[in-house]
């Protein structure tokens, strides 16, 4: 599996405990992503691009609404 250095990043400070948080505006689009550690951190190269890179290669999954974490892929 080839993935660059900032998604193995990301993958990794999810695998740990952390967490993607989105931000939308108000017509319900994407406006933003947080990628935060478990410490509560945030990466600071966690871009929109990173995130629907994970989302699209099915590394990261929301469940129930919830944040988006880690899956068994990733």
């Amino acid at each position: 599996m080839n993935i660059s250095k900032r998604e193995q990043r990301a993958l990794h400070a999810l695998a740990q405990g952390g967490l993607i948080v989105i931000e939308r505006d108000d017509r319900g689009d994407l406006a933003g992503v947080d990628c935060l550690t478990r410490d509560g951190w945030a990466l600071a190269d966690c871009d929109l691009a990173l995130f629907k890179r994970l989302k699209r290669r099915r590394f990261i999954a929301s469940t129930g609404g919830g944040p988006y974490r880690i899956t068994r892929e990733g």
